[in-house]
């Protein structure tokens, strides 16, 4: 039954613009993990959901991004001692140029503009 949208999937991700903006990303993020003893979760960040969360702080302050203009709510999502850390630098093509701007937009306290 998938086969159509299967197909479809594969060719738009062979059509779409490659880059290894990602993956580098990635090994920045795996290498500070290795380097450092990774702090908690944000607690504006924490499952509220159950009980006794709230007298834990879980979920205070957090912000709700679709309540916000452009869905977007700045909210801090590293843990202390890694806020402002940025791992993913979008790549110079046409695509990651788009992605570019809209980080500097939501962003421009991390991503600006070089």
């Amino acid at each position: 039954e998938a086969q159509l949208i299967l197909s479809q999937a594969v060719t738009y991700m062979a059509c779409a613009p490659k880059s290894n903006a990602a993956y580098e990303a990635i090994g920045r993020a795996m290498g500070v993990v290795k380097a450092t003893k990774t702090p908690p979760v944000p607690t504006h960040l924490q499952d509220a959901h159950y009980p006794g969360a709230a007298s834990l702080g879980h979920g205070t302050g957090y912000k709700y991004a679709h309540d916000y203009p452009g869905h977007f709510a700045d909210l801090e999502f590293m843990p202390t001692g890694l806020e402002g850390t940025v791992f993913y630098e979008p790549a110079p093509n046409p695509q990651e140029d788009r992605l570019k701007a809209y980080l500097e937009a939501c962003w421009p306290k991390y991503y600006t503009k070089k």
